[in-house]
């Protein structure tokens, strides 16, 4: 199985911290940890951990900031492919703040900002390949590339950004976040389904998932799990959805091997470790 995922990748600091610092003070960190980040790319890393052949389509430049998403990137299997690879700027940084009581994180981020990464040679045949394309909405050219496809398409859909509009229809399944609001105000499962989305889900953390098939709809419990930490939780959820939907699994199984995976991913901390907990086969939690 092979899955091309298309969108952000960012250099994450994350940080431990017993308390939240105020404004003008310091607070220590109990942890530090360096790792690629982005929805995106923590998406293409949990489907190559759990077995699929991925490859990413980012933005990474010749900095060398850059060589530590590689690195990382190539560590856990994912072959990346960069649009951008002479561009000298520095890869978008993200400072990642988990506060140690709750594992709630707070996240400053500059994204991709303003820069846009062109589609690069050879593309339209990677993808050509794919058993499931996953994009973020990051870099507009390569997620409007990555639509046009024809390949089977999941939307990881956290934010609103202009080039929805012309994903929206495209998409085979949608996966929203609660902070997802299309503009005009409806309801986001009728607006998402006036645009066109047959399958989708809204997930909000620990409430549960949201979902619709065509015509049919309901909630999915998320078990309820000692989160640690929760920073790429989402990340992981769409990466794990990513891989039940290209092996061919029905909308409502592959969200239950997602919420699976997810609830391992908090119960552990830092951004890597979690990984080596993943069973070979399906994910069940009580």
């Amino acid at each position: 199985m092979h899955i091309v995922c298309v969108g952000l990748a960012t250099v994450d600091l994350v940080q431990r911290v017993d308390r939240l610092p105020g404004v003008d003070s310091k607070t220590e960190a109990l942890t530090a940890e360096v790792a690629a980040g982005g929805p995106a790319t923590n998406a293409a890393i949990t489907a190559a951990a759990l077995g699929a052949q991925v490859t990413l389509v980012t933005a990474v430049g010749a900095h060398p900031l850059g060589g530590l998403i590689r690195a990382d990137t190539e560590a856990y299997g994912v072959t990346l492919v960069d649009a951008t690879p002479l561009a000298r700027t520095p890869p978008p940084v993200s400072a990642v703040t988990v506060l140690d009581a709750t594992g709630e994180r707070t996240i400053v981020s500059r994204n991709a900002g303003a820069a846009e990464a062109p589609v690069p040679p050879g593309f339209a045949e990677l993808l050509a390949g794919a058993d499931m394309v996953l994009v973020d909405g990051h870099h507009p050219q390569l997620a409007l590339g990555a639509a046009r496809s024809g390949r089977p398409l999941l939307l990881d859909a956290g934010s609103w950004r202009p080039v929805f509009a012309d994903l929206l229809p495209r998409a085979d399944v949608v996966a929203c976040s609660a902070a997802f609001r299309p503009p005009g105000g409806a309801p986001v499962r009728d607006a998402l389904r006036s645009d066109g989305v047959r399958r989708g889900a809204i997930t909000r953390g620990p409430q549960p998932v949201s979902w619709w098939n065509g015509d049919e709809h309901g909630e999915l419990t998320v078990p309820a799990v000692p989160a640690v930490d929760t920073a790429g939780a989402g990340d992981a959820f769409h990466g794990a959805l990513a891989v039940a939907l290209g092996r061919g699994d029905d909308l409502l199984p592959a969200l239950r091997y997602a919420v699976g995976i997810a609830g391992i991913r908090v119960r552990h901390t830092g951004p890597r470790s979690w990984l080596r907990f993943l069973p070979d086969g399906p994910v069940h939690l009580t």
